[in-house]
């Protein structure tokens, strides 16, 4: 290759012998005693003279994220943060959530190394797509953003807990998960690095998901700074864009905080702090999303999915669902008219003998049907056929009484369906008592929202007995449900989201039912 050359003179020139191993570090070099082949490389992080890579165990056989350290073995205060660095990723190894990718390894250089490789933290490969991919077409509309932030935000939150500094405070070191969530890619925190260094990263990826702008120093090539005003103080998003919720802008601003301080981070100090504004605005979106009014580019690879295509064998089993449910119907009514002929022929034949058959008599006040009443929801939980729960705090508004409140649906980019992001989503809900259920009433402002009602009697899934189905009109719409047996947990799902503007979302205020006691 061409490059060969280029390496032996880089190697004989008087240049620090630390550029000379990065030259050596390319695809297909083997580290640590030949276990971990490189791939690709993924970023850089000069801050601490570490490269970031995707790289394959040749033991296990899978994909790793290897964070590699490169100095000069010589220079003892390059050997002392490298240590660092490594020792407080040892440290995290025990840490396990989400929003961070588990550290599985931590090594010191080898004698087959380049010999600028001063360790390597070992983390699982996080598929999905780069953070700086994520905005290359412009930055994301609140909503998305803020949801996307919140497992890492939580993971920030949980480590500061157990007394551990992650150090997300560099955009390539986070990467978005296909299921859409922010994640800590590359594990290993500078040696100097705080607990504030990770909320001031919070406030920084923010920041960039919002504005497409980088507001930390030392930021990749290609991605603009974020710009001051005349009083050197950072411009806040909503200024860039009016879009973003002032909460949301104030939040990215304040945990960024001024880098010439120390010991502060602008007022927000936690990740805590962080993620209830972002839980608050997780589901916001305005009519228009993005700086230019349109979606972000399919060339995203956490969006990226194929159109949803009809699923014939899923609409043949209905069918069959749907046509044994009618001759079951057909003869429970065959069933009750042979019975209350019955029951008129035998009244004929005994009216010679005097005898009168009271209306309170426990045999015939069983044969008679019980009359519809509210059913009442003691319990919700959260339901997803494929990935994060939509709001799971916010299940209880739904049979709260106030239809003031309400439960909401991620925005989406595309609608539901095979082949997106999700399939199904809704609530499972718990009746105070068994009930057979006769109607369900859903108050909703998204009309056009497809829901379906299905009865659980084990783990609750889309393959459950369906009881009704319908679209929704804006208000209430009612359902009628052919319940057989009595139910004490139903699963409401949304199949088909309402279309807002350039994207899918529904709501639901409240839902009511009424049945019969069993």
């Amino acid at each position: 290759m061409t490059s060969k050359p280029t390496e032996r003179i880089a190697a004989d020139s008087e240049e620090p012998e630390a550029d000379a191993s990065t030259e050596q570090l390319t695809p297909g070099r083997v580290l640590d005693h030949g276990r971990y082949r490189l791939l690709s490389k993924v970023g850089t992080d000069e801050r601490c003279n570490a490269e970031l890579w995707r790289a394959k165990d040749g033991v296990l056989g899978r994909d790793v994220a290897l964070t590699i350290l490169i100095g000069d073995r010589a220079d003892a205060e390059a050997a002392t943060n490298a240590r660092r660095t490594l020792e407080r990723a040892m440290h995290a190894s025990t840490f396990n959530h989400v929003g961070v990718a588990r550290v599985l390894d931590v090594v010191t250089q080898s004698a087959g190394d380049p010999p600028g490789v001063l360790g390597l933290v070992i983390a699982e490969w996080t598929h999905g797509t780069d953070l700086l991919d994520l905005v290359a077409e412009g930055p994301l509309p609140p909503g998305t953003a803020a949801r996307l932030m919140q497992p890492l935000a939580a993971a920030v939150e949980s480590a500061h807990h157990a007394g551990l500094v992650l150090g997300a405070d560099h955009p390539q070191r986070i990467r978005v998960t296909p299921e859409g969530e922010v994640r800590m890619a590359f594990p290993g925190p500078l040696s100097h690095a705080t607990s504030s260094d990770d909320v001031r990263g919070l406030g920084a990826a923010l920041y960039l998901l919002l504005t497409g702008r980088w507001a930390l120093g030392d930021a990749p090539e290609a991605l603009p700074p974020a710009p001051t005003g005349p009083d050197g103080n950072l411009v806040a998003p909503r200024t860039l864009r009016p879009t973003v919720p002032m909460e949301l802008s104030t939040v990215a601003v304040r945990a960024l905080g001024n880098p010439d301080s120390t010991g502060t981070t602008g007022g927000v100090r936690t990740g805590a702090a962080v993620l209830r504004v972002l839980e608050q605005y997780a589901t916001y979106e305005p009519a228009n999303t993005l700086a230019g009014g349109t979606p972000p580019a399919e060339s995203n690879e956490v969006w990226r999915r194929d159109d949803p295509k009809p699923d014939h064998a899923k609409r043949r089993k209905l069918a069959i669902s749907v046509g044994v449910l009618a001759v079951a119907t057909i003869l429970v009514i065959g069933w009750i008219a042979v019975g209350v002929i019955g029951i008129f022929t035998e009244s004929n034949q005994q009216s010679g003998t005097g005898q009168v058959i009271q209306g309170n008599n426990p045999g015939t006040a069983a044969q008679q049907p019980r009359p519809a009443a509210p059913v009442r929801i003691s319990e919700g939980t959260s339901y997803t056929a494929k990935g994060e729960p939509d709001a799971p705090n916010r299940i209880n508004n739904l049979f709260d009484g106030d239809p003031s409140t309400h439960w909401s649906t991620f925005g989406y980019f595309q609608q539901l369906g095979p082949g997106g992001i999700n399939t199904a989503t809704g609530a499972v809900l718990t009746l105070e008592r068994p009930a057979v259920l006769q109607q369900i009433v859903i108050n909703s402002p998204s009309a056009g929202t497809k829901v379906e009602i299905r009865q659980v009697d084990g783990s609750p899934s889309m393959d459950s007995k369906l009881l009704g189905g319908g679209v929704l009109a804006a208000g209430d719409t009612p359902i009628q449900l052919e319940a057989a047996a009595p139910s004490s947990k139903i699963l409401v799902v949304v199949t088909e989201l309402a279309q807002n503007g350039g994207q899918f979302t529904s709501q639901i205020n409240e839902i009511a039912l009424t049945g019969s006691a069993a």
